[in-house]
Protein backbone atom coordinates (compact mmCIF):
# COMPACT_ATOMS: atom_id res chain seq x y z
CA UNK A 1 0.00 0.00 0.00
CA UNK A 2 1.26 3.54 -0.76
CA UNK A 3 2.02 5.86 1.75
CA UNK A 4 2.70 9.65 1.75
CA UNK A 5 5.07 11.86 3.09
CA UNK A 6 3.25 15.59 3.71
CA UNK A 7 5.79 18.44 4.29
CA UNK A 8 4.29 21.78 5.50
CA UNK A 9 6.91 24.42 5.00
CA UNK A 10 7.20 28.13 6.02
CA UNK A 11 10.45 28.73 4.67
CA UNK A 12 12.15 32.39 5.68
CA UNK A 13 15.99 31.64 4.42
CA UNK A 14 15.15 30.80 0.78
CA UNK A 15 19.13 31.62 -0.30
CA UNK A 16 20.39 29.04 2.57
CA UNK A 17 17.21 26.44 1.86
CA UNK A 18 18.38 26.56 -2.00
CA UNK A 19 21.00 23.77 -1.71
CA UNK A 20 18.50 21.56 0.21
CA UNK A 21 16.32 21.77 -2.84
CA UNK A 22 18.80 20.63 -5.18
CA UNK A 23 20.15 17.81 -2.45
CA UNK A 24 17.10 16.26 -1.34
CA UNK A 25 15.47 15.27 -5.21
CA UNK A 26 17.71 12.99 -6.08
CA UNK A 27 17.76 11.31 -2.53
CA UNK A 28 13.85 11.04 -2.89
CA UNK A 29 13.76 8.95 -6.48
CA UNK A 30 17.02 6.74 -5.16
CA UNK A 31 14.89 5.86 -2.03
CA UNK A 32 11.85 5.12 -4.42
CA UNK A 33 9.52 7.95 -3.83
CA UNK A 34 8.48 10.71 -5.96
CA UNK A 35 6.95 13.93 -5.80
CA UNK A 36 2.84 14.09 -6.55
CA UNK A 37 2.11 18.03 -5.23
CA UNK A 38 4.30 20.86 -4.55
CA UNK A 39 3.45 24.62 -3.95
CA UNK A 40 1.48 27.21 -2.38
CA UNK A 41 -1.71 25.64 -0.95
CA UNK A 42 -4.99 27.86 -1.37
CA UNK A 43 -7.10 27.89 1.84
CA UNK A 44 -10.38 27.10 1.44
CA UNK A 45 -11.60 26.45 5.19
CA UNK A 46 -9.92 27.18 8.83
CA UNK A 47 -7.35 30.23 9.89
CA UNK A 48 -3.80 29.59 8.55
CA UNK A 49 -2.16 27.72 5.81
CA UNK A 50 1.44 27.15 5.49
CA UNK A 51 3.63 28.78 2.52
CA UNK A 52 4.32 25.62 1.08
CA UNK A 53 3.23 21.81 1.16
CA UNK A 54 5.02 18.84 -0.26
CA UNK A 55 3.09 15.51 -0.93
CA UNK A 56 5.51 12.86 -2.31
CA UNK A 57 4.23 9.11 -2.72
CA UNK A 58 6.15 6.13 -1.65
CA UNK A 59 5.58 2.31 -2.07
CA UNK A 60 4.39 2.01 1.53
CA UNK A 61 5.93 3.66 5.27
CA UNK A 62 9.04 1.96 5.81
CA UNK A 63 9.94 3.20 2.62
CA UNK A 64 9.50 6.63 3.72
CA UNK A 65 11.25 5.79 6.91
CA UNK A 66 14.09 4.51 5.27
CA UNK A 67 14.58 7.63 3.27
CA UNK A 68 13.75 10.03 6.80
CA UNK A 69 16.50 7.98 8.17
CA UNK A 70 18.96 7.50 5.87
CA UNK A 71 22.51 9.05 6.34
CA UNK A 72 22.47 10.69 3.39
CA UNK A 73 18.96 12.19 4.37
CA UNK A 74 20.34 12.62 7.71
CA UNK A 75 23.32 14.92 6.44
CA UNK A 76 20.84 17.02 3.87
CA UNK A 77 18.50 17.80 7.02
CA UNK A 78 21.98 20.36 7.94
CA UNK A 79 20.83 22.50 4.64
CA UNK A 80 17.19 23.03 6.09
CA UNK A 81 18.39 24.23 9.39
CA UNK A 82 17.32 27.26 10.64
CA UNK A 83 15.85 28.20 6.79
CA UNK A 84 11.75 27.58 8.35
CA UNK A 85 9.41 26.14 10.21
CA UNK A 86 8.38 22.65 8.89
CA UNK A 87 6.09 19.80 9.86
CA UNK A 88 6.46 16.55 8.40
CA UNK A 89 3.67 14.16 8.38
CA UNK A 90 3.37 10.07 7.26
CA UNK A 91 0.34 8.62 6.04
CA UNK A 92 -0.55 5.40 4.82
CA UNK A 93 -2.75 5.69 1.07
CA UNK A 94 -5.94 3.95 0.91
CA UNK A 95 -5.83 0.72 -0.62
CA UNK A 96 -8.59 -0.09 -3.44
CA UNK A 97 -10.27 -2.74 -1.09
CA UNK A 98 -10.57 0.27 1.72
CA UNK A 99 -12.68 2.04 -1.15
CA UNK A 100 -15.20 -0.71 -1.79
Amino acid sequence: MSAYLIIQATVHDWQKFAKYTEVVPPLVEKFGGHYIAMGQPELIEGQDAPKSVVISQWPDCQAAHNFWQSPEYVQAQKYREGTGQFSVLLIDGLSQTTLE
